[in-house]
């Protein structure tokens, strides 16, 4: 069988997510876990107008999660650690023949951080392919569904500091990422970004997700984050990184096209240089679940940017603050199943 994950933009059967449990997520006190649930939810919500909804929820949190979600969304219970859906689920692909296929990567807690724990979300993405019928394709390649970015036409986006981390991957080099790519997702061209935002590299971070920082609307098109005030450390970071898309290529050879989308004008949070970015947004059945950061003109600039890199889709914002300073954004806390056949 020969697998490719499809196009983001490809016609989806359902997204998945895991509601909050206690820990780092929802925090020490009843504000903070109020906050997680309400933006998770929002988020949950705002895709089922769109398609359904699936959600892992820990043993101790359905009570909780089912005042807080419409009667229309699934809940699936499991153990968690976490609810970073994109990263401790499957990446969803498509066999030759049409068969629904799920890739199981290894986790580790974003590569063995101090802080983290992993071993009931290990375990997720043995769960989610089941539960959703795919043919499961194991790999041993620690990876998380934030670290890769896919055009559905064998282009991969990839950064160096998160499958070349040692933390991660201490025994592997870019040829045997490359093959495992080309064998799990279909990769024919894989690009190495050199580093993800600030931020990310900071302790809580990923080390450097490529959903931060650029996605492919289309095949030959590249969405990149732009930090343009001087005064933040990714305003360098952001320029480096669409220096080096200039110099690359598509699966088919194609020079990208490359399309900024502007950072908000929020600087700082009470934790230091933010990496509020609108990349990481969420393509559904005939919308796109953008990140909001309450900046009514940055916002709608960048519902504009989107809207035209994804013709004929509503973009709707929610919220995104409190996932941010939580460690992600929309893109993170959900995964999109696509059709089969």
């Amino acid at each position: 069988m020969t697998w490719l994950m499809p196009a983001e933009t490809a016609p989806q059967d359902r997204v998945w997510m895991a509601f909050p449990v206690d820990g780092y997520t929802l925090g020490t006190d009843a504000y903070s876990a109020n906050e997680a649930r309400g933006t998770w939810t929002a988020v949950a919500h705002a895709v089922l107008e769109f398609e359904p909804v699936t959600m892992v929820v820990d043993p101790a949190e359905v009570a909780t999660a089912r005042r807080y979600l419409s009667a229309e969304i699934e809940i699936i219970e499991a153990p968690l650690d976490d609810a970073w859906m994109r990263d401790i689920g499957p990446s969803f692909v498509l066999g030759d023949d049409g068969q629904l296929g799920a890739v199981d990567w290894a986790f580790n807690g974003w590569g063995a951080q101090d802080w983290a724990r992993w071993g009931k979300d290990m375990e997720v993405g043995r769960l989610v392919t089941a539960a959703s019928g795919a043919s499961a394709i194991s790999s041993v390649l620690v990876n998380e569904g934030g670290g890769i970015h896919v055009d559905g036409a064998g282009t991969v986006l990839a950064t160096q500091t998160v499958q070349l981390d040692p933390g991660r991957n201490p025994y592997v080099d870019r040829a045997r990422i490359e093959a495992e790519f080309a064998r799990t997702l279909g990769a024919t061209r894989l690009v190495w970004l050199p580093r993800g935002l600030s931020r990310d590299q900071q302790r809580y971070g990923t080390r450097g997700h490529v959903d931060m920082v650029a996605a492919l609307p289309s095949p030959g098109t590249v969405l990149i984050h732009a930090q343009n005030d001087p005064a933040h450390p990714d305003y360098a970071v952001t320029r480096q990184l669409r220096a080096v898309l200039a110099e690359e290529t598509d699966a088919a050879g194609r020079p990208f096209t490359i399309v900024d989308l502007p950072a908000p004008a929020a600087l700082t949070d009470e934790d230091g240089f933010v990496d509020y970015n609108y990349v990481n947004h969420l393509v559904v059945n005939g919308g796109v679940i953008a990140c909001g950061f309450g900046e009514e003109r940055a916002d709608q600039v960048a519902r504009e940017i989107l809207a035209a890199a994804y013709p004929g889709r509503t973009v709707v914002s929610v919220e995104a603050r409190p996932l941010f300073a939580r460690g992600g954004g929309i893109h993170c806390i959900t995964q999109q199943q696509p059709s089969a056949g």
